[in-house]
């Protein structure tokens, strides 16, 4: 199998040598990343300018170290490996729960994959106080895995895994509304600037990915790249044919 391993915190990340370490049980693995944090960078496409990409050594395996997005990486990535079976996205530092999908450039990296027809699992964890602690997720990582690689009904995956896991649970996104506010305040050198602060509505509902980390275990969510609301759809086209002139 050969595997494409890429991420949004940067090629030199720690979450994406302990992905890397963990990915090589599974089959050949080639790193394209980027070359600087890309963090809530979305499904950002590069398309004004041309891609730089350095050949990069990081701990035994060959990189590639690109001046783009996640999505960007593998969109290069897929080119440059023939026949690329699977995309792998992470390890992020920090957890991409909820309406986090939204911009996760991690996510995006597995969301471009599942574009090209290629499986995309995205991967995500608290940041750690000591680098080891993504290494103790190896297993975990791995058993995630093995749930969701090579099954065809499972195009795009997000996997989020807690520290000291209890156990896998499948599950949908948790879907909350925020009360938003903008705090203004001011720069050192006199400019104002303004902090974007947002506090959640509802409750965490059981079935979520938020609620099955909270309760300590690996949330796998499956995923679609169709975003069409098919009961609203249905609803309106109802609604115009009654509607319609007869």
């Amino acid at each position: 199998m050969k595997i494409l391993v890429t991420n949004d915190d940067g090629i030199y990340s720690p979450g994406l040598l302990a992905l890397a370490e963990a990915a090589r049980e599974l089959g050949e693995v080639h790193i394209f990343a980027p070359h600087v944090e890309q963090s809530s960078m979305g499904h950002a496409i590069t398309h004004a300018r041309p891609l730089a990409a350095v050949r990069t050594k990081i701990a035994g395996f060959e990189a590639w170290r690109v001046d783009g997005t996640p999505a960007d990486c593998v969109t290069l990535g897929s080119s440059r490996v023939e026949g690329a079976d699977l995309v792998l996205s992470g390890i992020n530092l920090g957890m991409n729960l909820g309406n986090g999908m939204w911009h996760s450039g991690t996510l995006a990296g597995a969301k471009q994959a599942a574009l090209l027809g290629i499986q995309g699992v995205a991967l995500s964890a608290p940041v750690p106080d000591d680098e080891k602690r993504l290494l103790r997720l190896r297993t975990a990582l791995l058993e995630a895995l093995d749930a969701v690689v090579g099954d065809p009904g499972l195009p795009l995956v997000n996997v989020n895994l807690p520290f000291e896991p209890r156990g896998l649970r499948f599950t949908r996104q948790s879907v909350r509304h925020y009360d938003g506010a903008i705090v203004a305040a001011k720069h050192p050198h006199g400019r104002p600037i303004y902090w974007i602060v947002a506090e959640p509505i509802e409750d965490v509902e059981e079935d979520t990915d938020r609620f099955a980390v909270q309760c300590g275990y690996v949330s796998i969510t499956p995923l679609r790249l169709d975003l069409t609301d098919y009961a609203a759809l249905e609803r309106v086209r109802k609604a115009a044919v009654r509607s319609a002139p007869r």
